[in-house]
C-alpha cells in the first residue's frame, strides 16, 4: 500500500511541474495535492507546519498567476479594458484548440481590449499586450520554480521517512 500511495503522491507532483508551464493544469496545487497524499503513508508523521505553510503559499501562487498578467498589463501602460482583454484572452486561449493559445490568448485580450479603449493608439495597444506577454512569463517562472522547491520538500520527506530502503 506505501508504495502505491509514493507512486501517486509522485505522479500528482509530477503533474504539478509540468502544470506550472500548461495553464490549462493548476500545477502548485497539485504539487500541494501530491505532499498531502504523501502524508497518508502508514507510518508516515504528519508535518502539520510544512503542510500549512506550503498550503498558504500555494494559495497566494494560485492567486498571484491570474493577478500578474493582468497587471504586467497595467504596468505597461494599459487601460481598464487591457486589463479585461488579458484575462478574458487568458480563459479564451486555454479553452482555444490551437497551439500556445494561452500563450496567444492574452496577448490578443490585451491588444483588442486597448483598441476598442482608444482604436487610435495601436502603439499603446501593443505595448500593453507586451505588458501582459511580460506578466505570464514571470507568472509561470514563479509556479514552475515554486513547483520544483515543493519536489524538493517531497523528496526530502520521502529520503527521510523510508532512507533504510535507500
Amino acid at each position: 500500500m506505501e508504495i502505491l500511495i509514493l507512486i501517486v503522491s509522485l505522479l500528482f507532483v509530477i503533474v504539478g511541474i509540468i502544470g506550472s508551464v500548461l495553464p490549462a493544469l493548476p500545477g502548485p496545487p497539485l504539487c500541494w495535492l501530491g505532499l498531502l497524499i504523501l502524508y497518508t503513508c502508514p507510518g508516515m508523521e504528519w508535518n502539520y507546519w510544512l503542510l500549512g505553510i506550503t498550503f498558504v503559499i500555494t494559495l497566494i501562487i494560485a492567486i498571484l498567476d491570474y493577478v500578474i498578467p493582468a497587471q504586467g498589463t497595467k504596468r505597461f501602460g494599459g487601460s481598464k479594458y487591457g486589463v479585461w482583454g488579458t484575462n478574458i484572452g487568458l480563459i479564451v486561449g486555454i479553452l482555444a484548440p490551437i497551439p500556445f493559445g494561452f500563450i496567444i490568448g492574452p496577448f490578443l485580450g490585451a491588444f483588442i481590449g486597448e483598441m476598442i479603449y482608444n482604436s487610435q493608439d495601436s502603439k499603446r495597444a501593443l505595448k500593453a499586450a507586451t505588458g501582459s506577454f511580460i506578466g505570464f512569463i514571470a507568472s509561470s517562472f514563479m509556479k514552475f520554480v515554486y513547483a520544483i522547491v515543493l519536489f524538493g520538500i517531497y523528496l526530502h520527506e520521502v529520503y527521510t521517512h523510508w532512507s533504510i530502503w535507500f
